[in-house]
């Protein structure tokens, strides 16, 4: 029987989340140190551990049917592999900064400067379309040093809180793109594998729109349902209970977690009482 192979990343701030994704997915990864490669026992899928610069080359080489990785490290490879899904997960902005002491006025600042980066790629595009002419610093890692020990005039990295900045006397100046977690593949995979593929894809679909929804409860007057039924459309339409007392019933639906307070507003100011809120496992359209 046929299985796909996919690639996380070995350590870092993707890979347990990658991890825990596939179990919420109900795929059992056996237990093992995870130095190189693990196998479910319950979906037919294995797992190689990569650096995160190392899973487009291997997606787009056949060496691993999938992956998941920063979008950020897809935009740097020369032959990109196709995204397939966005993840919600690891999100990132990819940004410019400087010395905190420094009076930013503009991207004309790097114009006739230095900026060190571990994403050239992505970094000379920007300077291109901004018609800015700077140098590219290419650095391997501790990207946030190169201004403290002169070696460029600012830099170009992934931002997550911005506390690395702070801790290295470094202000974000400009926002050049924002990253998240995303599914890769291969552009040639066979039938079967293909087909695994669309089983696994199902299986996140239904865990992400779980977590992007609440499950939520309510009492209501009667008088109230075809009001409180608008703000709660639901996946078709609210489940609608009757309760012991005349004039009254339990209203049941889903709602769309950015959405969440500015409805939760309006049931109140309608009369909706007992509002009970819960978090959704699975939820399968």
């Amino acid at each position: 029987m046929s299985r796909i192979k996919i690639a996380l990343q070995k350590s870092g701030r993707l890979s347990e989340e990658s991890f825990d994704l596939l179990s919420q997915c109900g795929i059992k990864i056996a237990k093992g140190d995870r130095k190189l490669f693990a196998s479910s026992n319950n979906f037919p899928l294995d797992v190689l551990f990569l650096r995160d610069d190392d899973i487009p080359e291997y997606v787009e080489k056949g060496i691993a049917d999938i992956g998941i990785v920063g979008e950020n490290v897809v935009w740097e490879t020369t032959n990109t592999p196709q995204i397939i899904k966005h993840l919600g997960f690891g999100k990132c902005r990819l940004s410019l900064a400087v010395g905190k002491e420094e009076d930013y006025q503009g991207i004309d600042y790097f114009s006739g400067g230095c900026i060190a980066t571990s994403y050239p790629k992505t970094l000379k595009k920007f300077l291109a379309k901004s018609k800015i002419s700077a140098d590219i610093e290419y650095i391997k890692g501790s990207v946030e040093i190169a201004v403290g020990i002169g070696l460029a005039q600012g830099i170009f990295d992934i931002v997550s809180t911005g506390s690395t900045l702070m801790m290295n006397g470094l202000k974000e100046v400009e926002v050049l793109a924002r990253s998240e977690a995303v599914l890769i593949k291969n552009a040639s995979l066979d039938a079967e594998t293909a087909n695994i593929l669309d089983q696994l894809i199902f299986r996140i679909e239904s865990v992400l729109s779980a977590k992007s929804h609440k499950y939520i409860m309510l009492n209501a007057p009667l008088d109230c349902v075809e009001q409180i039924s608008a703000l709660l459309p639901g996946i078709k339409s609210p489940t609608i209970v009757p309760l012991v007392e005349n004039g009254w019933c339990s209203i049941h639906s889903v709602i769309a977690e950015d959405e969440f307070w500015e409805i939760i507003d309006s049931l109140r100011i309608i009369g909706a009482k007992g509002i009970l809120v819960l978090p959704i496992e699975k939820m399968v359209s």
